[in-house]
């Protein structure tokens, strides 16, 4: 792969690493003071005007009706569902570190779905949905989820969104650039705000200055700027790639969340969280740790006369 072609890999699955790792405590920081759809479609609406804006003062059109209303079905389906159900689960005290683990099983159904889609999987890669799967039931077991079922059916709901989305997004017509984008946060913010009115959010106090601060880095640096890098993956690179940052955010989310929130995670939800980075591990990795062996091509049989 030439340098030109690996930077701007490296620097996307950089941004989905460690900046989206980083945005379960940003949420929980925001969710004390803002309700959660609401903050949801602030952070998206905000992020897909300013983008918006930007790419139409530089020169950019809107793209053709199908590429645009595509593009606005996978920002229902991966930002207003998928981040919109985490904000709400976030909101009903599920720890920012547990909702990452549980949304580290994304490539898991990722897997699933590209199944659906024709995409060939392996045994080894079931393995790892099974191994994913105990993890899940694990981790719901006892600790912060057993108590709180309602938080995880919320994240499983929209872990199973956001696997769908990106499959279906890397199988359909998608605008270019940044574009794409702008459109879903656009999208997403509109449902997730419709979302919070018919649901009867009111603002009955401002939000402090966390808050504030919360939503616009989660604008900025989680919509903005690790949006157009997810998207720029599921274009170019399969989506079991795509989603790898599963297996990382956990990691930071878990960090963030013990070292500066308070949060605590039981004996059980640790082993949980290394079994399920494990699955993710073996699923989106496998095939290049344990490469399938090479099938036996029989040699050409030579005829009478054409030996030298």
């Amino acid at each position: 792969m030439r340098i030109k072609q690996l930077l701007p890999l490296v620097g996307a699955l950089f941004a989905l690493y460690i900046i989206w790792g980083s945005t379960y405590f940003a949420i929980s920081i925001g969710v004390a003071s803002w309700p959660p759809l609401m903050m949801a479609g602030v952070r998206f609406l905000s992020a897909g005007v300013v983008l918006m804006m930007y790419l139409l003062a530089t020169g950019h059109r809107l793209p053709p009706r199908g590429p645009l209303l595509n593009a606005a079905l996978i920002g229902v389906l991966l930002l207003a569902v998928g981040n919109g159900m985490v904000t709400v689960a976030e909101h009903q005290h599920v720890p920012s570190g547990i909702a990452a683990v549980m949304v580290a099983t994304v490539p898991l159904f990722t897997l699933c779905f590209s199944r659906f889609f024709g995409i060939a999987t392996r045994k080894l890669e079931w393995l790892g949905i099974a191994i994913g799967l105990a993890g899940i039931v694990l981790l719901n077991s006892g600790g912060n989820l057993s108590g709180n079922p309602w938080g995880a059916l919320l994240i499983l709901i929209g872990s199973l969104s956001w696997a769908f989305g990106s499959v279906y997004g890397s199988r359909i017509t998608l605008p270019t650039g940044m574009m794409a984008g702008a459109i879903e946060m656009l999208a997403a913010g509109i449902v997730l705000m419709l979302a919070s009115l018919l649901s009867g959010e009111r603002l009955t106090t401002l939000p402090d200055l966390h808050g504030f601060l919360a939503v616009g880095y989660l604008a900025i640096f989680g919509s903005i700027i690790a949006i157009n890098a997810y998207m720029y993956l599921i274009r170019n690179v399969t989506p079991a790639v795509a989603t790898s940052y599963a297996y990382v955010n956990p990691v930071v989310a878990v960090l963030l969340g013990t070292g500066f929130n308070g949060e605590h995670l039981s004996a059980t939800e640790w082993l949980a969280l290394a079994i399920i980075i494990a699955a993710v591990v073996l699923v989106t990795l496998g095939k290049y740790l344990f490469p399938a062996k090479a099938s036996a091509t029989p040699c050409p049989t030579k005829k009478a006369g054409l030996d030298s």
